[in-house]
């Protein structure tokens, strides 16, 4: 039966780069994965086999690392934009360049109140992550966080939700609220100081989860994704992924104790998930 190939793509994963920048009065440490995938003229090589326009993954991990030593790695974004332009301009045939950059935050260690220049400790959970994405007439970035551990042990409520035979849940006005955020946005353009739009997109998140009093996870996360377009302007579009990860409260009845909501048990499976997108107005 004849087939069309309609789509392909290839390009270079997990490409671990560690980079010390050493400065006169410190060092900063750089350790990002990254992804590159390209799509262009490849059809050739998945039809006939012919490799004329394939440009090697091993060559792009070259690339990788021959652009982090001749760069300052200020940002993710700004490299991905480099690593992207340098595909685009080097090779007729790639029409499009998606970097996409993991990172592993580190922190100074700090000793008798002062951050040591050349030491540091693992940074705070969530999987950060910045895509740069680049055709010949456009580019585009977005960033992101996964699976951040979130959790409070007031002001959420939970009541008033449709009912009928099979509903079991009890109402409720105060109950442990925990999840893993996930949070994906975009930016209006390329000419942005990353670190502190990403430091302010992901303070407004955290800050509006500690302080909003939620009446179920839909309305916590339509003011957090709210709160970051109104702190970050250059940030246009949010979505956030909110599962509930849920804490039982057990009872202690059978073993003559009450329990005045201090004990519960974690659950892994089945948990809710809420998701949404917010878009900047008008």
């Amino acid at each position: 039966m004849p087939a069309a190939l309609v789509h392909n793509a290839y390009g270079k994963s997990q490409v671990r780069l560690t980079k010390v920048q050493r400065r006169p009065d410190r060092h900063d440490l750089i350790d990002w994965s990254i992804e590159v995938r390209l799509e262009g003229d490849f059809s050739a090589a998945f039809i006939n086999g012919d490799n004329r326009h394939v440009v090697a993954t091993d060559t792009m991990k070259n690339i990788v690392y021959a652009l982090a030593r001749d760069h300052d790695l200020a940002a993710p974004e700004t490299f991905g934009l480099i690593l992207g332009r340098h595909f685009l301009d080097s090779y007729p045939q790639v029409t499009s360049a998606g970097i996409y950059v993991t990172v592993q935050p580190w922190q100074r260690v700090d000793a008798a109140g002062q951050p040591l220049p050349h030491a540091f400790v693992a940074g705070p959970p969530g999987r950060q992550w910045r895509l740069a994405a680049l055709t010949r007439k456009r580019a585009q970035v977005t960033a992101g966080i996964e699976r951040l551990p979130l959790l409070k042990t007031a002001d959420s409520a939970f009541r008033g939700f449709y009912r009928d035979n099979f509903t079991t849940l009890r109402e409720t006005d105060d109950r442990i609220m925990a999840t893993d955020l996930t949070a994906e946005w975009l930016y209006a353009g390329v000419e942005v100081n990353w670190d502190e739009s990403y430091a302010t997109v992901y303070r407004a998140l955290i800050e509006t989860f500690a302080g909003h009093r939620s009446l179920g996870v839909q309305q916590t996360l339509y003011a957090m994704g709210e709160a970051a377009l109104a702190a970050c302007p250059a940030v246009t579009e949010i979505t956030l992924t909110m599962p509930n990860r849920h804490r039982i409260l057990v009872d202690l009845s059978p073993f003559q104790r009450d329990n005045p909501n201090e004990v519960f048990v974690t659950t892994d499976e089945p948990f809710g998930t809420i998701t949404g997108t917010l878009k900047r107005s008008g």
